[in-house]
């Protein structure tokens, strides 16, 4: 197809693809915006779509960042893997909950928001061909991601009891082929709110060491965790200090999505890769963001064990609203998962109705596999507590609509 020539008057020409590139086959959106622009800016509309929050971020980096603004260090390139006082902050924060040192001028690298750092860390160590273990359900731009890189998603089942999820160790096992060059794995993981065992991160760290595999973990919301669950970090078990790259952010801890603040940190023997990829992918994070996120990282209480606590109410409601119904309960992070199969319907039809009730909620197709495209996730950290009673009234008359049978009713 020959590119269409300048329309006269400098009107632009419509776009032409020549071909699509190869890589972009499987890689889909994830449906988020979808809802969210059908929900447009109704006041009255629970907002359960989006993995946001309206819990403040530490004062301290308010200030800071505000303070960062006009400042000549905070607007430049350098330095590209991010200030030291700010990789200081990270190190120790490492540190504090693994009890695993790292040193802050080479094994840590500051990036534009986590997601980058996920991106520079596939690009980083693993080749076209390469498959990447992950769970199914798993947040949709982890999968694509792999896509992205040229590399195969392997999915391992997370598995519902109907209280809890459980990742399944024998297919885990079972997936690791000659191919398998890394399993990605988050801890909260969303969207299913599931929390790792003992157990379970020990089966993870004798297939990384056994198999020679790199673990990418991505400790997106590590420290909210449920009920008084302990905060386990997989730098804690033999043999897994070099071969981890751990992926953070101040986005959900600290609730600063805006910020975009992300950071990896690895062994000495692969961070000069991660950091060649990530000068030519982010350049280097923004100097104001930085700013604020020092601050939060360093404050005396950053607000998290409050938020936790909030959050956690949050789900509880949620849970109290949909009693009876098919859905596990998140043992952390910000959502958990309803199974619109097991209601009988199909989850973009019950996230179509719920909308039509005034509750924005994603279906989560291509988040995974067949588990994932099973269920409708619902964003418990976005809403207050009050709002979120309103869920139940709303939940059944979409199910009235979709003619759901009686039986699902509350009990």
């Amino acid at each position: 197809m020959r590119p269409t020539a300048p329309r006269p008057g400098g009107s632009r020409p419509e776009a032409v693809m020549r071909t699509r590139p190869a890589r972009l086959a499987n890689v889909a959106g994830f449906n988020i915006d979808v809802v969210a622009d059908a929900a447009g800016n109704d006041p009255d509309v629970l907002r359960l779509e989006n993995l946001d929050t309206d819990l403040a971020p530490p004062a301290e980096a308010i200030e800071a960042t505000r303070a960062a603004v006009g400042e000549l260090s905070a607007n430049s390139y350098l330095p590209f893997i991010g200030r030291l006082d700010l990789r200081e902050a990270v190190a120790a924060r490492v540190r504090g909950r693994s009890g695993v040192a790292f040193d802050p001028e080479r094994e840590v690298v500051i990036t534009p928001s986590d997601g980058d750092a996920v991106l520079d860390a596939l690009l980083a160590l693993v080749d076209q061909g390469d498959e990447v273990i992950l769970t199914d359900p798993c947040y949709a731009g982890l999968v694509n991601r792999v896509r992205l890189v040229g590399a195969v998603p392997r999915l391992v089942p997370l598995r519902s009891d109907g209280r809890a999820w459980r990742l399944d160790l024998e297919v885990l096992a079972e997936a690791v082929t000659n191919r398998t060059r890394a399993i990605l794995l988050l801890n909260p993981s969303f969207p299913t709110g599931c929390v790792l065992t003992d157990e379970e991160w020990t089966e993870v760290a004798r297939l990384c060491v056994e198999r020679d595999l790199w673990l990418l973990y991505w400790g997106l919301m590590e420290g909210i965790v449920f009920d008084g669950a302990p905060v386990r970090h997989p730098l804690q078990l033999a043999g897994m200090r070099d071969r981890t790259v751990t992926i953070g952010t101040v986005s959900c801890e600290q609730r600063m999505i805006g910020w975009r603040i992300g950071w990896m940190v690895a062994s000495e023997l692969v961070m000069r890769d991660l950091a060649v990829v990530h000068i030519y992918n982010g350049i280097v994070a923004g100097g104001i963001g930085q700013a604020g996120a020092l601050a939060a990282l360093s404050a005396p209480d950053d607000g998290l064990a409050a938020c936790v606590a909030a959050w956690q109410e949050r789900r509880d409601v949620v849970g109290a609203e949909l009693r009876g119904f098919p859905m596990t309960p998140a043992a952390g992070g910000w959502s958990q998962l309803l199974d619109a199969r097991e209601l009988g319907v199909d989850a973009e039809d019950l996230s179509r109705a719920l909308l039509a009730h005034k509750v924005a909620a994603t279906p989560m197709t291509g988040w995974g596999g067949r588990i994932a495209d099973r269920h409708v996730r619902l964003v418990f950290s976005r809403e207050p507590a009050d709002r979120l009673r309103l869920l139940g009234e709303r939940m059944l008359g979409a199910l009235d609509d979709l003619g759901v049978p009686s039986s699902w009713r509350r009990g």
